[in-house]
């Protein structure tokens, strides 16, 4: 497995099926999550959940509106299929032509912005942060301003990964995240003695830089020779507007609506703020390894087949794609749950995170996972209409969501404080969901409904066998284990997750599910070198 993963990284070469693509992305996104979980350990016991990295949280806010509307939305919903559209087609040097003039584009755009909104930093961050006393507001500021370099370097960083993601090479692509909390790590523990907490904000600045760089050298393999251009009439380009004005207005309405969040929870308790992103980073680590990189894989492939028309094999990718993350995923929410505890704990219980920020902090955690399952499949769905050139519906769909969202947040947030915020995040990524599958199921008039529901079915069973099995192990090893401990917070956490866990394969091996035997297979085929006979799959058959 290492020599082929080293000999991707040397070569470029690309992933030969949904599955393999998705196991280098999630394999890369461990390591980024586990990192991103070191850095978030570093980050609360340096400064607690409190002031500072209140400020640092919400700092980030205005330099990540600008690259998710300008560079995410465009990447995710346009660029991609349009990319991918030409180089199907066998028109490359149009599409090299697009990549040029797409990237000068969004190149002065960014700088533009980055600079208008870094000199008004001042005037913008108090209607972002009402509740912050000025000493807390002109750090802030300070941070903002040093952050808005990192949109640049992330902008130019997307649309490489694009590139690499219609060519299905995806190992250095995911690696980008690794290098980008790097940054961030070396900020916390080398810049900040000398820069203070602005330390923090160069960290991310050093992230965002290496993101890009780590992805150059594939991106020139593969073809890119880059030459300033601009043409606001090339084709492609004006194609790639109008498919990303809708879902920029739905990047739009979710980024207004974090900001709200930022804005209610600055007049909440100090650390508030902190405690909503740590916890929303412990939820993530199930997204960041099973969920969005099988999204990723399989874009390229819908979008190939949207492409070409062939609707069955679309149907056949979504359904199998579908079932894979929730195979993953359910019984991932069932154990955080059961173990959300023992997980803050080791992740950031130590320095400064004291008890009171650890118990908000799991129980934010509980909250989030209720919603997880939703959160994972609504990356594959928007995909799925994006794929089919159709960036309006997801647009609505998040804004019935997010309006929810906001008021939900505004008549939760009083009673129950931070925790009214999550509750109300819970619960848009639900109504979303569902409005999405509902909608994608008349379009298209069929999505392997009878097998995802069997299935899914299934699944949810066996986590929660598996979950009531992690529970009871949890309190039986209780009396064994000194909880005063990292080291006996660990051992509880580790015996009941892999008791819960092994029952969970155990049960998913007797119902036979599909799921298991691809996972069993490719762990054969890839990990061990074995060869294991199983039905064929048209997308492998087919190269896909």
């Amino acid at each position: 497995m290492i020599k082929s993963l080293t000999q991707k990284l040397k070569n470029g070469s690309p992933s030969s099926s949904v599955a393999s693509a998705a196991f280098v992305i999630a394999a890369a996104g461990v390591l980024s999550r586990v990192l991103g979980l070191l850095r978030d350990r570093i980050l609360a016991s340096h400064f607690g959940a409190g002031d500072a990295l209140d400020v640092y949280y919400a700092a980030f806010r205005i330099p990540d509106l600008i690259y998710n509307l300008l560079v995410l939305g465009a990447l995710s919903a346009a660029f991609i299929p349009v990319f991918t559209g030409l180089i199907a087609h066998e028109k490359d040097e149009e599409a090299w032509q697009f990549v040029n003039v797409f990237l000068t584009t969004a190149l002065l755009i960014l700088m533009l912005l980055a600079g208008i909104f870094a000199f008004f930093a001042p005037q913008l961050m108090p209607l972002i942060t009402p509740g912050f006393h000025p000493g807390k507001m002109h750090a802030v500021v300070d941070l903002t301003r040093i952050m808005f370099l990192s949109p640049i370097f992330l902008g130019i960083s997307g649309i490489f990964g694009g590139i690499l993601n219609s060519f299905k090479r995806f190992l250095v692509y995911s690696l980008a995240p690794v290098m980008y909390n790097l940054g961030i790590i070396f900020g916390a523990l080398y810049l900040v003695r000398p820069f203070g907490i602005a330390g923090l904000a160069w960290g991310v600045v050093i992230g965002a830089f290496l993101h890009m760089l780590v992805q150059y050298p594939n991106v020139k393999m593969v073809g890119l020779k880059y030459f300033p251009r601009l043409d606001w009439k090339d084709r492609n380009l004006r194609k790639v507007m109008r498919l990303m004005v809708p879902r920029t207005l739905g990047l739009a309405v979710t980024q207004i609506n974090l900001l709200v969040i930022t804005v209610i929870a600055s007049t909440l308790a100090a650390g508030s703020l902190a405690v909503f992103n740590f916890a929303n980073n412990l939820q993530s680590f199930p997204l960041g390894i099973f969920a969005i990189p099988f999204a990723l894989a399989v874009f390229p492939v819908l979008s190939h087949h949207a492409a070409k028309d062939e609707r069955d094999v679309f149907i056949y990718n979504f359904s199998k794609t579908f079932r894979q993350i929730l195979f993953f995923v359910i019984p991932a929410s069932i154990l955080i749950l059961v173990l959300r505890a023992q997980i803050v704990r080791i992740v950031l219980g130590s320095g400064k995170f004291n008890w009171t920020d650890t118990i908000l902090t799991f129980q934010a955690l509980g909250i989030f996972v209720v919603s997880l399952f939703a959160q994972s499949i609504i990356p594959l769905l928007a995909r799925a209409f994006f794929a089919l050139h159709n960036t309006r519906i997801p647009f609505f769909a998040g804004l019935a969501a997010e309006a929810v969202n906001l008021a939900a947040a505004l008549t939760l947030a009083r009673p129950y404080g931070i925790l009214g915020l999550v509750w109300a995040f819970s619960l848009a990524n639900i109504l979303e969901m569902f409005l999405l599958i509902f909608i994608l199921r008349n379009k298209l008039g069929n999505l392997d409904d009878r097998k995802i529901v069997s299935v899914t079915l299934r699944i949810a069973f066996s986590a929660i066998v598996a979950g009531l099995i992690a529970q009871i192990v949890k309190y039986l090893v209780n009396p064994l284990l000194d909880l005063d401990t990292f080291i006996g917070v660990f051992a509880q956490m580790a015996s009941a997750g892999l008791s819960g866990a092994g029952a969970y394969c155990l049960l998913v091996w007797y119902f036979n599910l599909e799921e298991f035997r691809y996972l069993k297979r490719f762990f054969n085929i890839r990990i061990f070198r074995l060869r294991a006979p199983l039905e064929e799959d048209p997308t492998e058959a087919s190269g896909i």
